[in-house]
């Protein structure tokens, strides 16, 4: 792997990448902890109730990542030999089912085309999980990971609620990047937030926290799942120290993701213009890019441009992702085309004469 100055370095891979702000350090340099293992810590608790009042529900619980806050949530509602109905695209079933080992649930996928599960397959699916197997909990995703940071409507995300509720099943939101999608729905978190019962959001994405997500829901789910937080290994003793990033991030970061969204943008109308990239256009901070026409590979490219200092994530054979957060700016993007643009000029065939 050829080595490149880590200064001069785009990093596309993802927004988890982001490092936390001045403002961050300060305020965790100050911050009030306690052992949330035994009695609690204050800072945490601040964290989860700001969330919770944020996100209008009863109750929120500070979890080390929002995988585990996801995993929190369905061991919380969904008993042994029950279904979860999931999106077939989504970060739950593709990279998290494994946590049926924990849960002893089954996961059922549910088509989820640009982010929005399919009503017709949801309905049947929820119709036909009576008897032996019953339907618990629905899982959605917005943004939506796999689908490009995609965003479904909140009428969709309405319906699916309204569904799910008449057949007498919750509704969990992974909301890893809640508030992207806020952002481009042009809606209040709170208003995403009616469409589910339960919701988990990330703080270490966008939102530049080094660590950390928050579960919010009914009280009693909540109680539930903070058991079951320490029965997995989630309990930590000061957590404060990481807790006081979490809440600098929602009160200082928030609006800020609106300069993500248009780097994206951005991005993706400067990759259009490149010949044989085809450029899904973002909804939100998140580009994916087919390079199938190029007659590479997306690992092939992958390598090409780390040698050329730009970072980007393989997500299929022909499929890359790019995602922009805080530490890219306009000059970042537009060394991030220029190499592009490079690869595709370098591994042109020759001319035939």
């Amino acid at each position: 792997m050829s080595s490149f100055n880590s200064s001069t370095v785009v990093d596309l891979r993802s927004d988890t990448v982001t490092l936390p702000t001045e403002s961050m350090y300060a305020r965790m340099r100050v911050a009030s902890l306690g052992d949330d293992g035994l009695d609690g810590d204050p800072t945490a608790r601040e964290l989860e109730q700001y969330t919770a009042k944020l996100l209008d529900k009863p109750a929120g619980l500070y979890a080390p990542s929002a995988t585990m806050a996801n995993l929190l949530a369905i061991l919380a509602q969904v008993d042994r030999q029950e279904v979860v109905l999931a999106g077939a695209g989504s970060h739950i079933y593709t990279a998290e089912r494994g946590a049926a080992t924990f849960t002893g649930a089954f996961y059922q996928p549910i088509p989820d085309p640009e982010g929005a599960l399919d009503l017709q397959a949801l309905t049947s699916a929820l119709a036909s999980t009576k008897g032996n197997l019953q339907a618990r909990l629905v899982c959605i995703e917005t943004s939506h990971n796999n689908e490009g940071g995609a965003v479904a409507s909140l009428d969709h995300m309405r319906k699916v609620f309204e569904v799910s509720r008449a057949s007498g099943v919750r509704v969990h939101l992974d909301g890893a990047r809640l508030f992207n999608a806020a952002l481009a729905l042009g809606e209040s978190t709170a208003s995403i937030c009616k469409q589910a019962d339960t919701v988990s959001v990330c703080l270490s994405k966008g939102l530049s926290a080094p660590m950390g997500a928050v579960l919010v829901g009914p009280e009693s789910v909540i109680h539930r799942a903070r058991w079951l937080r320490k029965l997995v290994g989630g309990a930590q003793r000061q957590v404060g120290i990481c807790a006081a990033a979490g809440l600098e991030a929602l009160t200082s970061q928030v609006a800020r993701l609106a300069e993500d969204h248009a780097t994206a943008q951005l991005l993706a109308d400067g990759l259009s213009a490149i010949p044989k990239l085809q450029v899904k256009r973002p909804q939100t901070n998140i580009v994916q890019v087919n390079v199938a026409a190029t007659g590479m590979t997306a690992k092939q490219w992958e390598a090409h441009l780390r040698e050329r200092s730009v970072l980007v994530r393989p997500w299929g054979p022909h499929l890359m992702r790019c995602v922009t957060h805080r530490h890219i700016d306009k000059a970042s993007v537009e060394q991030a085309i220029a190499e592009f643009r490079s690869v595709v000029e370098a591994t042109a065939p020759a001319p035939t004469i």
